[in-house]
């Protein structure tokens, strides 16, 4: 087992026009405690807004200190910034932090979300007990302004493929997960859900997923976000079972599934 301190975690944020939450994002991924190293690769995705410049002001602050000591040492942060030449989509924007990454770790964090500071040094000894591919946690929602919903939504313990067929109870922006295992995959197929799509290849090739039932992630509800669109996200989950070559009558079943926990995780 790898000792937490040579542990390097890349934490990949696509951005686009997030000028106004991506700071209190960028900044939670800073706060994280524990003695491992973490790596943070921002995408811009041809953002028209003020994310460049609210992006380099933060790497302006931060970023000089992980670019310091030798290679064999460890990092205690590091950043990277990256700008797509065109609107790529938020699948290929995760794919080119994907490549780059240099962590044993993948985490995913959305621009307009944040962590709480022991959400990593959680996950990663968690990780490490269970030789786990894939671990998410447990999340609060939040209001657009970044107040209290007064909601928080649980993680199973452990989740198999069959489990997750039935609803997708790993949120991205929740997720740490084997570099090597997710570069088996990436993402794919910005018109779906391209994060669920990746959670089932992943459990259905290395067995189960594992949850930390605490609300480590704040999950803001911002009006833009895919899922706030109930029917359109309905329709996108549809998809995924076709994508993944069940017939009609097998993904109605699953969906039934779905829409029944996804009523039941709201109310």
């Amino acid at each position: 087992m790898q000792e937490e301190g040579n542990l390097l975690v890349s934490v990949i944020m696509p951005a686009y026009n997030s000028e106004e939450y991506i700071g209190q994002a960028m900044e939670s991924v800073f706060a994280q405690e524990g003695s491992f190293s973490v790596e943070l690769i921002v995408i811009n995705d041809a953002s028209s807004d003020r994310t460049k410049e609210i992006v380099e002001e933060f790497g302006n602050r931060h970023g000089a200190a992980g670019e310091s000591g030798a290679e064999d040492s460890p990092i205690r942060f590091r950043f990277l910034y990256i700008e797509n030449p065109r609107n790529l989509g938020v699948a290929e924007s995760r794919n080119i932090g994907i490549r780059r990454a240099a962590g044993k770790y993948i985490a995913f964090l959305d621009a307009d979300d944040w962590w709480s500071p022991d959400k990593l040094q959680k996950q990663l000894a968690l990780m490490e007990e269970k030789d786990a591919a894939l671990c998410g946690t447990g999340r609060e929602l939040m209001n657009p302004d970044g107040t209290r919903r007064n909601k928080k939504i649980g993680i199973p313990l452990e989740i198999t493929y069959g489990m997750l067929l039935r609803t997708n109870s790993i949120p991205c922006s929740s997720v740490l997960a084997k570099t090597q295992v997710v570069r088996e995959f990436y993402m794919c197929h910005d018109e779906l859900h391209e994060d669920y799509i990746l959670w089932l290849r992943i459990v259905q090739k290395h067995g189960k997923a594992y949850g930390i039932d605490e609300p480590l992630l704040k999950s803001r509800l911002s009006e833009g976000g895919k899922s706030r669109n109930k029917l359109k996200s309905a329709k996108m989950h549809y998809g995924v079972y076709r994508y993944l070559g069940f017939g009609w009558l097998e993904s109605c079943y699953y969906f039934a599934q779905y829409a029944w926990n996804g009523i039941k995780k709201y109310v």
